[in-house]
């Protein structure tokens, strides 16, 4: 007889012959949320105490991504602010940084730290960096590897774990810690970028450049956290799925 693991086994436990038990393997599930939240808790507080530091030169984060980009020469990137609570990031379709309502209007440390990182990612884009070009290329894959993943797996399991479906369906589950590993030098040039046009155009002095190194730093560890729990997640899932445990 087919031992079925339920898909309830996928949110911690699951059900046997014997009964109903615990599925071990969730603490794989809980390591991974806890170093999310604790990376978007230190980023959080990183962010906030910076934004109540002013920067000497009273310049605001959309002042500060306009002279950072003609600084570089890039003439063809627009500064956009985004309504409240949106988040920061850099468009390559549309050569658009755009900036939190925050962040564009404010002459905060983190204003300009943020300012910067995403003025780094138009500076890649221009260059064409090779992990930008291969992280966007990537993103309809993952997309499409995130949507199939779990239900090919299911779908094996149900007729009598066809152990072909259940490996495409880890593999595509498993795009997502690839993307996340391209992600990491992106980001992390971004904000060495970031730094070197703060401190050579002189807008940040020595210490408001620890405080945009520590906003950075932060930031940064939210994509190690972001990692380090997809790798957890597909581990889990070879754990669960991965060897023939079909029973007869």
């Amino acid at each position: 007889m087919l031992n079925l693991v339920l898909m309830s086994g996928y949110y911690g436990y699951g059900y046997s012959p014997y009964g109903f038990y615990f599925d071990y393997t969730y603490i794989l599930v809980l390591i991974g949320f806890a170093l999310c939240s604790i990376s978007s808790l230190w980023v959080h507080s990183a962010m906030k105490k910076y934004h109540g530091v002013r920067n000497a030169r009273n310049m605001t984060g959309a002042e500060a991504a306009e002279r950072i980009l003609a600084e570089a020469g890039i003439y063809d990137v627009s500064v956009e602010c985004l309504g409240k609570g949106g988040g920061d990031h850099y468009d390559p379709r549309t050569k658009t940084v755009r900036l939190s309502y925050e962040n564009y209007n404010y002459s905060s440390v983190t204003a300009l730290a943020v300012a910067a990182h995403e003025c780094g990612h138009a500076k890649q884009h221009a260059e064409s960096y090779a992990p930008l070009s291969i992280r966007a290329a990537m993103v309809p894959i993952v997309n499409l590897g995130s949507t199939l993943g779990m239900p090919l797996i299911l779908i094996g399991v149900l007729f009598s774990w066809n152990q072909v479906l259940i490996n495409i369906g880890i593999w595509a589950f498993s795009l997502a810690v690839l993307f996340q590993l391209i992600t990491l030098p992106v980001e992390f040039n971004a904000s060495g970028r970031a730094l070197k046009s703060l401190e050579a155009g002189g807008l940040l002095g020595n210490t408001e450049l620890s405080g945009a190194r520590k906003v950075l730093t932060a930031a940064a560890l939210t994509y190690v956290a972001a990692l380090a729990s997809s790798i957890l997640q597909v581990l889990r899932l070879v754990m669960l799925f991965g060897g023939n445990r079909r029973e007869d």
